[in-house]
């Protein structure tokens, strides 16, 4: 008789060789198929948040735990710009790839209820993944085309679109109603005075309902949050947990009609014409207010992560977070007392380091290395390109930007920007300049203004001493390429107001 031993592991040996035959005629498993799958994109875009606002980077006041731990997962980008140093023109850069010398947006243009619209033809960052089979959403402020414009999120690629059209309007955080794809949906709760449905947590529901939605497909969700953005409104559970009524704060007072007599109770006031349009509330605990709005951001982006984590598809999900400019000083905001913009001079419309330096985390747990940190310079126009670079969509048209995909997977040959360029048409107009370490602003230049400030970066990234007139060579190399950096547009005129500034 055979030995009950041997006919185990004799039974075992077939079912092990049965089992390697039938995983080789097998299709991929899903961890193979999830390796070569295109990853999922959520692009999180924060409104005036300064490089220093976050616990990471040095904040203080307050902590950001779901963003450090965000950036503990990811790759940080230390050397990372905005498009501009205010929204819309950020927000094109971003969207088209160009920076601000040929981007179509080059200010905040208001226009029929929203922003000067892109042309419907514009190849965008939502059009390009479509063609890779994406789904694509956006949830939050748009500002690049009034409602039905060519420049309409739907008709630029956006699958689905939920929140703010007009970024004057997303000055409020208890609008009157938000926009649902195409139609305007009434926020009953903020009807005359009230504040009952405050909007950023409408739309992260909506975002929420968006991933679980299409967590079997792959999707682009971008999310530009209105926050901080003035006005500084917050929920009060928020409130609470900074507010110090033992040390009152100065507080911000809303624009009222009744003039500045009138006592600081009451002053929004309703029959104001941009009560709720556009006008910053009134409020007592400014610093308080800032720091719940960021706090509740934060905890957004830990939702979202929670979400990703819940369904199983956070490993091959591509999360960027960063901002459009730096902090803002409207609406009673302080970002001297926060430090907002860190080691950087200079707050939103300045074109100093902390008007466009600005925050980057890039998470992706398949492809990104942890803790991982880059000084590669990069701009908002990069994002279009490394995008098609990553789903491997050809562009119809070159553009600024580069793609910086082999940074991100940590792979050989990132090509880098001879220069970075921005323009900006408030405030009398300023150009700007980064090649290398050095960097070159023009102020004043549609009075003819020809000076050049110069700062070496690397050894003065504070921007404080300006050896333009130690290295002329420097200085004609960058004032030429401030030049050669722009195509006039006849919507946004540059040089046209430089002439008309300077007519005898």
């Amino acid at each position: 008789m055979r030995n009950p031993l041997h006919q185990v592991i004799a039974k075992f040996l077939v079912l092990v060789f049965l089992s390697v035959a039938v995983a080789a005629c097998s299709p991929a498993t899903d961890s193979e198929e999830t390796q070569d799958r295109k990853p999922n994109i959520i692009y999180i875009l924060a409104d005036d948040l300064g490089y220093g606002d976050l616990s990471f980077l040095g904040q203080e006041k307050f902590q950001t735990p779901h963003i450090d731990q965000l950036a503990a997962r990811g790759m940080v980008f230390t050397q990372h710009y905005a498009g501009s140093t205010v929204c819309a023109p950020s927000r094109s850069a971003l969207m088209t790839g160009f920076h601000t010398g040929h981007t179509q947006v080059r200010g905040n243009r208001g226009l029929n209820g929203g922003q000067f619209p892109l042309a419907l033809d514009t190849q965008t960052i939502p059009e390009i993944l479509k063609k890779a089979g994406y789904v694509t959403g956006a949830f939050g402020k748009w500002g690049l085309g009034y409602p039905g414009s060519s420049g309409d999120p739907l008709k630029q690629g956006f699958d689905v679109f939920f929140g703010y059209n007009s970024q004057t309007i997303a000055h409020n955080y208890y609008p009157r109603e938000l926009y649902d794809n195409e139609n305007i949906l009434a926020l009953e709760g903020n009807q005359g005075t009230d504040e009952g449905e405050y909007a950023p947590l409408l739309i992260q529901q909506r975002r929420i309902e968006f991933i679980k939605d299409n967590r079997d497909t792959t999707f682009f969700l971008y999310m530009p949050s209105i926050i901080p953005h003035a006005e500084l409104k917050a929920p009060q559970e928020y409130m609470e947990r900074f507010l110090k009524r033992t040390t009152p704060e100065p507080p911000y007072q809303y624009e009222s009609l009744l003039g500045p007599e009138t006592p600081y109770e009451g002053m929004d006031d309703p029959d104001h014409p941009r009560y709720k349009a556009g006008g910053y509330g009134s409020q007592a605990y400014p610093h308080a207010a800032f720091a719940a709005m960021v706090t509740l951001l934060d905890n957004q982006v830990g939702e979202i992560v929670t979400s990703l984590e819940s369904l199983g598809i956070l490993d091959n999900t591509l999360i960027i977070l960063t901002s459009d400019n730096g902090p803002h000083l409207e609406g009673g905001a302080d970002p001297d007392f926060f430090d907002s913009n860190g080691p950087f001079q200079g707050y939103k419309r300045d074109l100093h380091e902390g008007g466009i330096h600005v925050p980057m985390i890039a998470s992706w747990p398949e492809k990104v290395k942890a803790g991982s940190e880059t000084d590669h310079i990069s701009a908002f126009w990069d994002i279009l390109p490394t995008f098609a670079d990553l789903v491997g969509v050809d562009l119809k048209e070159n553009v600024d930007g580069i793609s910086f995909l082999p940074t991100l997977l940590g792979e050989e040959g990132q090509e880098t920007h001879d220069h970075l360029y921005w323009e900006f048409h408030e405030q009398g107009g300023k150009q700007a300049v980064r090649k290398g370490k050095w960097k070159g602003i023009k102020l004043d230049v549609f009075k003819g203004n020809e000076n050049l400030l110069l700062f070496d970066l690397e050894s003065d990234p504070g921007e404080e001493n300006d050896l333009s007139e130690t290295h002329p060579e420097l200085v004609a190399e960058i004032k030429a390429l401030m030049e050669e950096s722009r195509v006039e547009d006849p919507e946004w005129p540059f040089q046209e107001k430089i002439q008309a500034e300077n007519q005898p």
